[in-house]
């Protein structure tokens, strides 16, 4: 007795469309039914819930397969914008999206955000779609962000980025740090993503309206520059604020 060998390439072919022909088989059975002037209206609706599941499932298989190679791909997003409250720096939204974009592109995944009102803050709904239909969504609920200087609707626009970054980052299990762990990849860039932070860091010192303001600025400058070893960052932001400070004085 002889067994017939399957090479690698061919199995994976067959799981492939053994869904398919699954489903043609379902949608068969139910134009048959549809057909039949006798049909019986409960056996079609449990067809075709039978179809509508097995669809369901094929979506989530195929979600997931999807979401394990993108996974691979995902490389640690650089932190580029500096956080003045805890003096830590930070990958920014748009950071998020410019790293990842393309790379959910070529896996036929998308994502869209859905934000609610709710007691004393917002709730930021984060849904992850797939090209072949499944898709999983989660929730995170936000205090309004009332920082100095901010409105009403300054604070909702503040929280409501908070949350699409963090809900973002749950979704695709992203992380972020001061350096990228693409392969190597990004070190010929390494000059240009501190040269981000920095330019985030000279924006904010010629924002400052007072001594306060400005020393808050570099005290956190000097924690992240320090931080990055950027020895010519540090004197380059040290020589701007010497320079906003003679202004905020003369303006007092």
């Amino acid at each position: 007795m002889s067994t017939a060998i399957i090479l690698p390439e061919e199995r994976r072919t067959a799981v492939s469309i053994a869904p398919a022909q699954a489903d043609s088989s379902i949608l068969a059975v139910i134009s048959r039914v549809a057909a039949d002037p006798n049909c019986d209206t409960e056996k079609m609706e449990r067809l075709l819930i039978m179809h509508e599941r097995m669809q369901a499932k094929a979506a989530e298989q195929a979600f997931n397969a999807a979401m394990a190679q993108m996974q691979c791909e995902i490389p640690t997003v650089y932190e580029g914008a500096v956080n003045l409250h805890t003096k830590n720096s930070y990958a920014t939204l748009d950071d998020i999206n410019h790293t990842l974009k393309p790379i959910m592109r070529r896996h036929g995944f998308a994502v869209t955000f859905k934000v609610d009102q709710a007691a004393a803050g917002i709730n930021v709904t984060g849904i992850l779609m797939h090209s072949a239909g499944h898709r999983e969504q989660t929730t995170m609920f936000l205090p309004l962000d009332k920082g100095p200087g901010r409105n009403d609707v300054q604070a909702v626009g503040s929280s409501t980025t908070y949350g699409k970054r963090y809900v973002m980052c749950a979704l695709l299990n992203i992380t972020t740090g001061e350096v990228r762990d693409d392969d190597g990849a990004g070190a010929t860039n390494d000059g240009n993503l501190r040269e981000q932070v920095v330019i985030d860091i000279l924006e904010r010192v010629s924002e400052a309206k007072d001594k306060d303001e400005l020393s808050e600025v570099w005290k956190a400058a000097v924690s992240v520059l320090r931080a990055a070893g950027d020895t010519a960052g540090y004197e380059r932001v040290k020589a701007v604020v010497a320079a906003k400070g003679k202004e905020v004085e003369v303006t007092a």
